[in-house]
């Protein structure tokens, strides 16, 4: 078993929170912090042993790659004819406000098993259970993957609100707990009046105060620090 290491405290800036640089990264295909690629290479191993290939298929997202799907969505339901308001609302199903994804961290990431004949659609929650064809590397997962320091993220608990529930997405917790607690200080109101996005005059403070509790705030209760 692979014991993960505690690492120090860190300052983490705004800008390396936010996915827009002064972070440093690890990786090819994908990027991650370095301590985080560790681990996963750790757990990846492991995985191989029993005939699964854990494979990433999303680390590392930047806030302009952030922003280009968030302007993608937000263009596309208005072409559909759903009003500003509710369009967000649905862009934040499964999408992040530019700024605010975990993804911008370096710490988390989307697997599937790359042992298995990849479907059409990758990250849909039926190929994770029962039958599926990630059952295998979810059950897997379920049973190791916090003994190597990685935690599902958008767990299907029902009380849960936010982002559904996402079976294919990890962080590595020793370093996105202090993450989330630097993350917790930035003022987005602040923020999002300086930044140039599609729908943003519709980011208001009371938009956001829910958004960070709901979407940010409302994850696997192992991720929180009271």
């Amino acid at each position: 078993m692979f014991c993960f290491s505690v690492f120090s405290q860190q300052n983490f800036s705004e800008k390396a929170l936010m996915g827009r640089g002064d972070l440093v990264l690890e990786g090819t295909s994908y990027k991650l912090q370095k301590e985080t690629l560790q681990a996963f290479k750790e757990m990846k191993k492991a995985a191989l042993k029993e005939g699964i290939d854990i494979k990433i298929v999303s680390g590392y997202r930047s806030f302009n790659r952030q922003k280009n799907i968030w302007n993608r969505k937000y263009n596309l339901y208005i072409s559909q004819g759903l009003a500003p308001d509710k369009a967000l609302q649905k862009i934040i199903e499964y999408s992040t406000i530019p700024g605010t994804s975990r993804h911008h961290w370096g710490t988390d990431f989307d697997i599937i098993d790359g042992s298995v004949k990849a479907p059409k659609s990758l990250l849909i929650e039926s190929n994770y259970e029962k039958n599926g064809v990630y059952a295998k590397l979810k059950k897997w997962m379920d049973t190791h993957a916090e003994s190597f320091g990685f935690y599902l993220v958008y767990t299907n608990i029902s009380s849960r609100k936010g982002f559904k529930y996402e079976p294919w997405h990890y962080t590595y917790k020793p370093l996105s707990d202090q993450m989330l607690l630097e993350f917790r200080k930035i003022n987005l109101i602040e923020f999002y009046k300086n930044i140039e996005l599609n729908g943003s005059q519709y980011l208001t403070k009371e938009f956001l105060s829910k958004y960070t509790s709901e979407n940010i705030l409302d994850i696997n209760i192992d991720l929180i620090n009271n």
